[in-house]
């Protein structure tokens, strides 16, 4: 008989009378035996997936859990793997005896079975380490780093020891020689009361074609198991991210700063990362949850996945996953949050964006109005293209911003135009593979609307190869296909209509800007006529996410942090706009605590540690929750009276809008809601009666035609929701069972969640809004 077997039987025997709980993660608890069975083996025993939905399992390895109802069951127990006996990685886990869990290795890539002989059979779908699992094809071409072993950039698992010295004048972690330890190493107290040595351990590996990262408080020389974690683990996991939004086609490292991409490391700001480890979590981050480098939602959630069943597997199961994040960091959190919900069960965001494309289409306005009103923060020329004088005031005024020529210079130069213009640089494509409209219109595009394509897909065309769209771009023509589509537009948008009508713009200032203001088109250039926004791309901006509708958010505690709007493209109330569309769908935003703070663009210097700890308390007090109550109640009726809204340390209340500088947008200034989600509004007919200021007085006929002609398909009905709006559809797929890519996704088959990946008051995050 297997040795592990007679140990497990051993095991058995001293506990038969005792009982014990379920383990860590896990909702499967000891069974009662069935009084009329005789104590039988058969039909005895339950298995299961723990890492990972049994359909998504990736790496050729998986967490897998055998319960059984009696003692009788253990001792011919036999576990395979396609007809291979594996009983043999089983082992019983402390707390309950009949739970035997392992590592089951091997699984060849495709379909594998797994089987007891004494219960039920699964059967695991593996897919390879490099990925895809519901990506899609391979984005290509793809650069893997120089040591890389294959063309999926695997190679062996690398680990480093590094430690937190005690001067504190020696910030962040320090590498570490377990042959020769330093002498100031400092102590540091779980949130369990365990003292011991700050010292970790990093795991540096490769998945879905790039980098990941795992931290673990650890004690030298001691085994760690993911069946008996070392004990000073809590059984938390902090995944950290990275700012901006690109598109890069190679290998990178991940991010663990809480405002890595967004404001240099400094020593005076807290990071949570640190903190989190000081109390005994444990912390993961991938390259690809940096959007900074990867801008696409379906391969962040699918990055973020298989790291966490890589966790599971080595370290054992969670009881929960928490987000932190600045910026893109934020909007990586909040777009993962709302498409594939159960990813994580808290976040903590701060220089909060929603998500990419409500983003996108404010600092798109930003771009046709510099170029319009020929101005940049160091030079915010008066007079306009077509020689209409503006004055700076005014050119705000229209921005909606008091600062928005500088506003609008930052995120134009440093975010839209390097995001989304194909021409810009990006790693893994040379300057002679890259896009160039004069030299190389065939060349490898940088933008992130190409880098998003399975989920947006190309410009339409008639399938007639001679009748391409109109609205094609004469390279496209050329080519003979169309780019990826933009999926915002500018139709019937009325810039300036607020300032116009409070007498801040002129009618003939009104009239000018809006008959000349133009569009952009798939290459960044300004065009005379308005930007109309592609199909399917508009409605799958939606439908996939990239446009955060926030439909499956309410199964997620948020608190989220903010500043003063200090005018650098990080206007305080995209922050809002999150808690607003909560507020609207849901009809409050019970879920989402707000703290608000003196220091520009995160609140308070130490807000992200502080926010760490409420997350935790908040979370612990909801995995107690056993009830059978929705996780949202569970997530408004389990949250602590000291976690709510504060301004500067003051609990209970917001900071003033006033205090936090919180400005409108272009569209705002054109008569836009609150809710920064109108990409492209829904149209109705032009009319002179509507409210021109004096424009209705001193407007001869024919500048009521110019606006008729500017307008001739209508003006935006903002009181409508955002044209071909629909709620997010959560777990999308973007590849058919041969692989093709299925351009906007196609939603999953409902699974159970996965149990490794949260305790059991979790659970019911992985199906809300199944169709």
């Amino acid at each position: 008989m297997n040795v592990k077997i007679i140990t497990v039987l051993i095991a058995l025997t001293l506990a038969a009378c005792g009982g014990s709980g379920s383990g860590r993660g896990s909702s499967a608890g000891t069974p009662d035996p069935d009084p009329g069975s005789g104590g039988t083996a058969e039909d005895t025993a339950q298995l299961r997936v723990l890492s990972n939905r049994p359909d998504m399992v990736s790496a050729g390895d998986v967490l897998v859990e055998v319960v059984l109802e009696n003692a009788a069951a253990v001792e011919g127990l036999v576990l395979t793997r396609n007809g291979s006996d594996v009983t043999s990685v089983l082992q019983a886990t402390p707390d309950n005896p009949l739970r035997l869990v392992g590592v089951v290795d091997g699984l060849a890539v495709g379909d594998n079975t797994l089987s007891t002989n004494v219960g039920n059979d699964l059967t695991v779908v593996n897919h390879p380490s490099g990925g895809p699992v519901f990506t899609g094809p391979h984005i290509q071409p793809w650069e893997c780093q120089d040591t890389a072993a294959d063309e999926d950039c695997n190679q062996q698992v690398e680990y480093k020891w590094l430690y937190k010295s005690s001067n504190p004048l020696n910030g962040g972690l320090l590498p570490y020689d377990p042959e020769a330890p330093p002498d100031d190493v400092a102590m540091t107290t779980t949130d369990t009361g365990e003292t011991l040595p700050f010292i970790v351990r990093q795991e540096i590996g490769y998945q879905a074609r790039d980098q990941y990262t795992i931290f673990t408080l650890q004690k030298v020389g001691e085994d760690w198991t993911p069946v008996q974690p070392q004990s000073q683990w809590n059984g938390r996991l902090l995944v950290t991210h990275g700012g901006n939004c690109r598109g890069d086609h190679d290998t990178s490292s991940p991010k663990t700063d809480d405002y890595s991409g967004t404001i240099p490391g400094n020593p005076l700001i807290d990071q949570s990362y640190i903190t989190a480890l000081s109390m005994g979590w444990s912390v993961l981050s991938t390259a690809q949850l940096n959007l900074g480098h990867n801008c696409n939602l379906s391969y962040q959630a699918e990055s973020l996945m298989m790291a966490k069943e890589r966790f599971i597997e080595q370290y054992g199961e969670l009881r929960y996953t928490v987000g932190t994040g600045c910026s893109g960091g934020a909007i990586t959190q909040n777009m993962i949050a709302n498409a594939y919900p159960g990813l994580y069960q808290g976040l903590l965001t701060t220089c909060t964006y929603p998500d990419v494309m409500s983003t996108a289409t404010q600092f798109a306005d930003y771009h046709i109005l510099l170029r319009y009103f020929k101005t940049n923060m160091n030079d915010p020329a008066l007079l306009a293209r077509d020689g209409t004088l503006f004055t700076v005031l005014q050119q705000n005024e229209v921005y909606g911003h008091l600062n928005g020529i500088v506003n609008a210079s930052v995120a134009d130069s440093a975010l839209f135009a390097e995001a989304v213009d194909p021409a810009s640089s990006c790693g893994g494509i040379s300057d002679e593979e890259r896009f160039d409209q004069d030299t190389n219109p065939g060349g490898a595009r940088c933008d992130v609307l190409t880098f998003m394509q399975n989920m947006i897909g190309q410009r339409e065309q008639f399938p007639a190869e001679d009748q391409l769209r109109d609205h094609w771009s004469q390279i496209e023509k050329d080519l003979g296909y169309a780019f990826s589509g933009f999926p915002l537009g500018n139709e019937g948008v009325q810039y300036g209509l607020i300032p116009l009508q409070q007498g801040l713009l002129t009618p003939d200032q009104f009239l000018k800007l809006n008959t000349n203001i133009g569009g952009l088109d798939p290459s960044l250039n300004v065009t005379a006529e308005r930007l109309k926004p592609d199909y399917p791309a508009l409605p799958n901006a939606y439908r996939t996410g990239i446009l955060n509708t926030v439909v499956n958010m309410d199964t997620v505690p948020i608190i989220n942090m903010t500043g003063p709007d200090p005018g650098i493209a990080h206007d305080s109330v995209h922050g809002y706009w999150v808690r607003w569309r909560l507020e609207r769908e849901f009809g409050n935003r019970d879920n989402f605590v707000h703290w608000g703070g003196l220091t520009p663009l995160i609140g308070d210097l130490t807000y992200m540690s502080q926010s760490l700890i409420a997350m935790a308390s908040w979370l612990d007090t909801i995995e107690a929750d056993t009830s059978d109550a929705p996780l949202a109640q569970k997530i408004v009726t389990n949250k602590p009276a000291s976690v709510q809204d504060q301004c500067s340390g003051v609990p209970g209340q917001m900071c003033p809008d006033e205090l936090m500088l919180v400005f409108g947008t272009p569209r705002t200034q054109a008569g836009a809601d609150k809710y920064g989600d109108q990409v492209q509004c829904q149209l109705k007919p032009f009319s002179r009666a509507d409210d021109y200021g004096l424009g209705n007085l001193v407007w001869q006929e024919a500048d009521w035609q110019k606006l008729e002609q500017t307008f001739a398909t209508g003006v935006c009905d903002w009181s409508k929701k955002p044209l071909a709006w629909q709620p997010t559809i959560p777990w999308l797929k973007y590849q058919d069972d041969l692989g093709e890519v299925i351009i906007g996704g196609e939603q999953m088959t409902p699974a159970d969640f996965p149990a490794g990946w949260a305790s059991p008051a979790f659970s019911k995050t992985w199906v809300p809004g199944w169709q």
